[in-house]
């Protein structure tokens, strides 16, 4: 799951290192700092929201729950989320020491999204919001950090061209996590998408989700703003595809699909880093 942390990082990083980037330095030490800080910060987001669903009830019979795999400890997981948390932070103001003093403004918006998408009083996901916060927070921002961190421009524009297909198809793994717990999500107060149109209709969205995700990734070849290397990215394009035949077909079956989401992260993998590899052999 780690590697929606890394990708903003390695999106920046290929296009630093391909021709568009001729007037600024790549800085490769740094890179290991952002990818070994991003992780952590993803996991203080993952254990926490483990946590903060203990809280509601609605992680009850998640299987994956750090929670429940602890017998219930939510204290020590809190515990190990915080120190995450302050690790993360501490090797990002590191960073940003390094570079740019934004770096680390840029991040903590990052980490405010996260929050405000799963924790007390907010919970702004169990509203249905937390995929437009996911794509804000692993698209523009965290590419721009990125960027800013690693020897390039503080350049919102770019960072949002760069960060928006691969931002989408993160959002798409949360989007598809929702599917197989419908029913558990409703109980318990949660109006997640999939749960709010139906999973017929969402189902229906994700052929158009891909699309957009590649639209957005290489109609800038078209201009010649990106190289044309970067139809690498249709390398996630079987997994996607995949992952449409399953949805369409088993929508409305949990124990079917309930692996949608690792289908989604296989995609969201291969065409994020066909697009990376593609920007820096451009």
């Amino acid at each position: 799951m780690y590697v929606v942390a890394v990708m903003p990082a390695l999106v920046a990083s290929g296009w630093l290192l391909g021709p568009g980037a001729a007037d600024h330095s790549f800085h490769p030490l740094r890179l290991l700092l952002f990818l070994a800080a991003a992780i952590l910060l993803l996991a203080w987001e993952n254990l926490a929201n483990d946590v903060y669903d203990a809280d509601t009830g609605i992680d009850r019979h998640k299987a994956h729950s750090v929670v429940n795999l602890t017998g219930g400890r939510r204290d020590r997981v809190l515990g190990l989320a915080n120190v995450c948390l302050l690790t993360g932070l501490a090797l990002m103001a590191w960073l940003a020491r390094l570079s740019d003093p934004r770096v680390f403004l840029l991040v903590l918006g990052c980490c405010a999204l996260g929050y405000l998408y799963q924790g007390p009083p907010f919970r702004l996901g169990y509203a249905g919001l937390g995929e437009p916060l996911c794509w804000l927070a692993f698209g523009p921002l965290a590419t721009a950090a990125a960027l800013l961190a690693l020897g390039g421009p503080l350049d919102p524009g770019l960072a949002t061209r760069l960060g928006a297909g691969p931002a989408l198809a993160t959002t798409l793994v949360l989007f598809c996590s929702h599917f197989h717990q419908v029913e558990e999500d409703l109980r318990h107060g949660k109006r997640s998408p999939v749960q709010r149109l139906g999973t017929a209709r969402a189902a229906g969205l994700v052929p158009w989700w891909i699309a957009l995700t590649l639209a957005l990734e290489l109609a800038p070849a078209l201009e010649r703003f990106w190289p044309a290397t970067v139809l690498l990215a249709l390398a996630g394009l079987p997994a996607g595809v995949a992952l449409m035949g399953l949805l369409r077909k088993h929508h409305d079956q949990p124990e079917r699909i309930s692996h949608s989401k690792f289908l989604a992260l296989r995609f969201l993998t291969l065409n994020g880093l066909g697009f990376a590899l593609g920007l820096a052999l451009g």
